[in-house]
């Protein structure tokens, strides 16, 4: 009996160093995934949706007494947002990789003609045009409103997308005549909120290859003549740029793909993000002028000190890409993307695969710094193989090319996102890179987690999947505490970002669904967050999965949720009914909604 006890107690400790002691309080959190989900889908049929909000309360839950925090105003003043740290302070994983690709389009069965729009002027394709020119008749076949205010017009004073917006009835006169709030426009004309948009002059100059890449031809020139005139290229390589970034002391949200778009960014400055930087975007796509790519590049004003990201694997194409760049956008900084790890990129020698291409690496390296007005810097991983690093190889190199900053992810490509960050080995990298600033990259989830870091001596930390999770972090570690989050306060966050992503890709269907994909792509990360009123010790980490748990309402359970059509269901609290032939399959999950 005594050896059946001490194996029941070493399993039960087993299951609980799995677990990660997760839920606080007893056993009245936790449930099983029938249950759970039972739980969600018939509250949902109860209520349709309209009583997800902190009064659904779970039974169990009510035994407790336990109840969710009110909701708090930020420390974080506008002049903290700028300073850096505080001193004292079993189911199927992995990316879809062949995802079915729906065009926001389709979701419109017949749209309005342009030349409606756009004052009644004449339509230039006349009989043959296949959209809708009958005002009322497009009016009576249009999906209804999702509300009745309109936040393009709340904001600007008139919504572009008149008749055709989601929320057209809060601009619309009863005879289909679009308003306009003339003290807002006038308030707002002159004002751009966004920069680095494509102009159709260079987007046209671009596919007729008439751009002129003066310095570009300059610098190439050297490479074709290296052999004879290898003075003449470290000339020119080492010209140094005036402008300077002070990169030190800051919080960097780091360039994530597909997640990190603009109206993200946006949430994430409001919590005190202190550097952002666009989406990885593609040296050769750019220089062809596609549209879909330069708007990786674009920047709004709020991002004080914001920088892009270029993917490439050739000396002729970055340096030529960089000054087309440098001519034409406002950035603070460029970053070559050395870390990674898709096969795409990688096979062709770009991403991660430039870290074992150091000629074609340097040369990259120094044609950028050539051309460039700003500086230039570098984000790797800490090699290709798991058991074979060559980042502290690379680094002192990288000192001499002229990058002036260093970001470490502590993985290998190998490795993916499988094991714990090695911020050993990053320390070590941080001292070989010493004066240029190195920042560390890979499981930071909270400012406990900041601290540590911080004390490899680091210059300053990236953050990326726990951004995704909660992106309150950057307010957590600035404020050094734990922020018990409410359930209506992620929807008020989620709110935003809708907000956010009308105003960049429109209040359209074809907006409304782009921002509806965009969000479903948040939430595969943001439902892995435990509120902190549940765990039995804190900081949650982010290796850890936890059992099935019950919140302590009707909406932290769903936010819990890890299922698709959960997500769904929260995007229709805030986009309105998804259109009947949707279909979403997220990037980082197995489960699709149908």
């Amino acid at each position: 009996m005594a050896l059946q006890s001490k194996l029941c107690l070493w399993i039960v400790a087993a299951i609980n160093k799995v677990m990660g002691n997760w839920l606080s309080r007893g056993l009245i959190f936790l449930t099983t995934k029938e249950k759970f989900h039972g739980f969600v889908d018939s509250e949902w049929q109860g209520s349709k949706g309209e009583q997800a909000s902190d009064n659904g309360t779970v039974e169990e839950t009510k035994e407790a007494c336990v109840e969710e925090p009110e909701a708090k105003k930020l420390k974080l003043d506008p002049e903290e947002r700028t300073k850096g740290w505080k001193q004292d302070g079993k189911r199927l994983r992995g990316q879809n990789k062949s995802r079915p690709h729906t065009k926001p389009t389709t979701y419109d069965e017949k749209r309005l003609c342009l030349s409606v729009i756009q004052a009644n002027r004449e339509c230039p394709f006349g009989d043959k045009c296949h959209f809708y020119h009958d005002v009322a008749e497009y009016m009576s076949s249009k999906p209804a409103d999702i509300g009745e205010s309109c936040y393009l017009y709340d904001t600007f004073g008139k919504c572009a997308y008149g008749l055709s917006c989601r929320f057209a009835k809060a601009h619309t006169t009863p005879d289909f005549k679009t308003m306009e709030n003339t003290d807002l426009v006038k308030a707002c004309e002159g004002k751009n909120p966004v920069k680095n948009s494509l102009s159709k002059d260079l987007q046209n100059c671009l596919r007729k290859r008439s751009v002129s890449f003066k310095k570009s031809a300059e610098y190439l020139k050297t490479l074709s003549n290296n052999r004879d005139n290898k003075q003449q290229q470290g000339n020119v390589c080492f010209s140094v740029s005036m402008f300077k970034v002070d990169f030190r002391d800051k919080l960097y949200l780091a360039p994530l793909t597909t997640c990190g778009n603009l109206p993200f960014r946006r949430v994430c400055k409001r919590f005190g993000a202190d550097i952002t930087c666009g989406e990885m975007a593609m040296c050769t796509n750019l220089l062809q002028g596609q549209q879909s790519e330069w708007a990786l590049l674009k920047r709004h004003e709020s991002e004080d000190l914001f920088g892009v990201q270029v993917e490439g694997c050739f000396p002729d194409t970055m340096t030529r890409c960089a000054e087309l760049i440098n001519n034409n956008t406002d950035v603070d900084f460029v970053d070559i993307n050395s870390g990674c790890p898709i096969d795409l990129v990688y096979k062709k020698g770009g991403g991660c695969g430039l870290m074992t291409r150091t000629r074609k690496f340097e040369q990259i390296v120094k044609g950028m710094n050539y051309v460039l007005d700003v500086p230039l810097t570098v984000k790797i991983r800490t090699g290709v193989q798991e058991k074979s690093n060559i980042a502290h190889k690379l680094i002192p190199e990288m000192k001499n090319w002229g990058v002036s900053m260093i970001t470490l992810h502590g993985r290998s490509r190998e490795q993916r996102y499988t094991k714990l960050a090695d911020w050993d080995y990053i320390t070590t990298c941080s001292k070989l890179a010493s004066p240029v600033p190195l920042f560390g990259n890979g499981d930071i989830l909270s400012y406990e987690d900041a601290m540590k870091a911080r004390e490899t001596g680091v210059s300053g930390i990236m953050i990326a999947r726990g951004a995704l999770i909660k992106p309150w972090i950057f307010t957590e570690i600035k404020e050094s505490r734990h922020w018990d989050i409410s359930s209506s306060e992620r929807l008020d966050i989620l709110r935003d970002f809708t907000n956010f992503g009308l105003e960049h890709w429109g209040s359209d269907t074809r907006g409304v669904e782009k921002t509806r994909t965009f969000m479903l792509e948040w939430l595969s990360f943001m439902c892995r967050y435990i509120p902190v009123g549940l765990l039995e010790r804190v900081p949650q980490k982010i290796n850890e999965r936890p059992p099935y748990y019950m919140g302590r309402n009707y909406l932290e359970s769903l936010m819990a949720s890890q299922n698709v059509g959960d997500w769904v269901r929260i995007s229709e609290m805030l986009l309105g009914p998804v259109p009947k032939n949707f279909n979403f399959l997220p990037k980082h999950k197995a489960n699709a909604y149908k």
